[in-house]
């Protein structure tokens, strides 16, 4: 394709919609292959602690070959292990759940950085692109868990998987184009010039640890039925979009202090309250893309790398949740408190005065 035109920042928005379906369908198989195995008892925590481990860290490293190779196609290599690993929990045809259990996480850690890369590199700094992706993924993991609990076969999901495959393809299109350019990411300088690229990398993960793990102890005693779960996840979608559109408008650094800071009032008040909770989880949300734009910012050359950091991150915040948990929904708002000073704190600190995702 080397005739790809370039094309202009605005026309690139349609990567991030293309990925916000493939991250859907990915995290769908994923979370219907999950659902279907923790119902026995034995690997109740051990499957969803092995996923989140073999799903989220080998990121960083399968982003930097990506960064250093681009011509692998990560993507359609993802979508076609998630298939076969939903083929294999279907039909076991491997020794044991562990080894399709490795595949799907493989699978799946590729579609999300392919899916990073993609958006980043096309974005001219704005974070809409990415956000919209990872958005997507908050409404496919309740998709999956919900069709486990159904009749749907393994059959229909492995297809609607590989259905994303024309998507992933198209979005090549979008990333040759942006790749016209020396430099597609040099326009992400969100980062404040004045700390080193490192401890910018180690707040950054640092502020998605803090916030995954305060992201299993909102108070949601309303939770109850499947139309609440549902619309749990679709705020978890709609706050990751919004924080990045937002971003574009606003500018990052007003975005990502006034949405941690509002996030606690609703989460505090909302623990019976849905309609009041779902505005503060959606407030918590809206973070998500900007440490992303961070650590971007000082990884210009390797958006991967940098995608893979924060999923690093994002482990090490749910990693504890498997062993110890505040139980009470003082402790937990006590606890949400804390951390969400400590996000400001390194917010304030690591972000870049009044800069905009325009400029």
């Amino acid at each position: 394709m080397g005739g790809t035109k370039k094309l202009k920042p605005a026309e690139n928005i349609g990567a991030g919609w293309l990925y916000f379906y493939v991250h859907f369908v990915t995290e769908v198989i994923c979370f219907y292959c999950l659902e279907k195995q923790v119902g026995d008892s034995v690997f109740l925590w051990i499957f969803p602690f092995i996923y989140d481990a073999l799903a989220f860290v080998p990121q960083s490293v399968i982003g930097y070959i990506s960064d250093k190779f681009p011509k692998i196609q990560m993507g359609s290599i993802g979508i076609a292990m998630m298939a076969a690993a939903g083929l294999a929990f279907w039909l076991g045809f491997l020794p044991g759940k562990y080894t399709a259990l490795i595949i799907l996480c493989i699978g799946n850690a590729c579609v999300h950085v392919n899916g990073a890369e993609v958006t980043l590199r096309c974005s001219d700094g704005k974070l809409s692109h990415s956000a919209i992706f990872v958005a997507g993924g908050s409404f496919g993991v309740i998709t999956g868990r919900l069709l486990a609990k159904s009749v749907i076969p393994y059959w229909v999901i492995i297809i609607l998987v590989l259905t994303g495959i024309p998507f992933v393809m198209l979005a090549e299109y979008y990333r040759k184009s942006a790749d016209k350019s020396e430099n597609p990411c040099k326009k992400f300088n969100y980062a404040n010039e004045k700390i080193p690229a490192a401890a910018v990398i180690f707040l950054a993960v640092l502020i998605v640890a803090v916030r995954g793990y305060m992201g299993y102890g909102i108070p949601t005693s309303w939770n109850k039925t499947v139309f609440q779960s549902v619309m749990l996840y679709v705020a978890m979608g709609v706050g990751k979009a919004a924080g990045g559109i937002l971003a574009d408008r606003f500018g990052v650094k007003k975005t990502a202090m006034v949405s941690a800071a509002a996030a606690l009032p609703f989460l505090f008040l909302g623990d019976n309250l849905m309609l009041v909770s779902l505005i503060g989880v959606m407030f918590f949300s809206m973070t998500m893309s900007i440490t992303l734009a961070l650590l971007v910012s000082v990884l210009q050359k390797t958006p991967g790398l940098a995608f893979g950091f924060t999923t690093i991150g994002l482990f090490l915040g749910t990693a504890p949740i498997f062993f110890f948990k505040f139980t009470t929904t003082l402790s937990n708002c006590i606890v949400i408190a804390i951390l969400t000073v400590v996000c400001l704190v390194a917010m304030q600190f690591v972000i870049r005065k009044d800069v905009k995702a325009h400029e």
